[in-house]
């Protein structure tokens, strides 16, 4: 059973960013789901991914980099392929 900062697989897998409707990154130490492309973050409260353009947050290039970095360096891959 997922822990409450750990999403269930069978939901991962059918996450989507609301906006361009993209597979995400799913960073669990960081309780967030990460769109790349967008640089945009959706924060998961209690266990539950808030999927809701207006509750993410909009990350600098920065961010975008060291997030692309943790997530090759950990092995971790956007949720679905395209």
């Amino acid at each position: 059973m997922p822990t409450s900062q750990e999403l269930d697989q069978r939901l991962l897998e059918i996450l989507a960013c609301p906006q361009d409707k993209g597979p995400l990154l799913y960073f669990k130490d960081e309780s967030m789901l990460f769109n790349p492309r967008l640089g945009r973050i959706y924060p998961i409260r209690d266990g539950i991914p808030v999927m809701l353009i207006d509750e993410a947050t909009d990350v600098d290039d920065a961010e975008v980099k060291r997030l692309t970095e943790l997530a090759d360096a950990e092995g971790i891959k956007l949720n679905f392929e395209v």
